[in-house]
């Protein structure tokens, strides 16, 4: 059996929670809950016969703040940086956030992820790509789960693998 800690990270109200709640719950709300700290749970998934188990911390807050303690990051294997394709201020600070976790903590698998797709326009989401300090892995919609259930399968594979991106 392998298994990985999941971080999921990035700026207040881009939808952490929401992808957390889909990934495990299969559940979305649309009243908004901001997070007190960390939250935690786990997640088994099969990758090619073999159980891979998730154990996935949803941080509250901004990556960078003093409230998010360094031992949240010890022992990942994964992180999620999750920006919201609606609001330019979530992704404005990208270069500075990706140079800050892959210092923080180097060699993990990285995925950088834009939110919130089912709130936007193709062609909103074709200018907010060209715009990008970098290409995101995924966008996702956790209300719709579009690319969910991917990204977290990706993660997986990825672990089993051995592999970081």
């Amino acid at each position: 059996m392998t298994k990985g800690k999941v971080i999921l990270t990035g700026n207040f109200g881009v939808g952490k929670t929401s992808l957390f709640n889909r990934f495990l719950y299969n559940e979305f709300g649309e009243k908004y809950l901001t997070t007190i700290g960390v939250k935690v749970g786990k997640k088994a998934v099969k990758v090619e016969e073999v159980e891979v188990t998730l154990l996935i911390w949803d941080l509250a807050g901004e990556i960078s703040q003093d409230k998010v303690p360094n031992s949240y990051f010890l022992e990942s294997s994964a992180v999620i940086y999750v920006f919201d394709l609606t609001r330019a201020s979530t992704y404005s600070n990208l270069e500075f956030d990706l140079k800050y976790l892959r210092e923080k903590v180097p060699g993990v698998i990285l995925k950088l992820v834009g939110n919130k797709k089912d709130l936007i326009s193709e062609s909103e989401l074709q200018t907010i790509s060209e715009n990008l300090y970098q290409k995101a892995d995924l966008i996702t919609s956790a209300k719709t789960g579009e690319n969910v259930e991917d990204l977290f399968m990706d993660i997986a594979r990825h672990l089993l693998e051995g592999k970081h991106s």
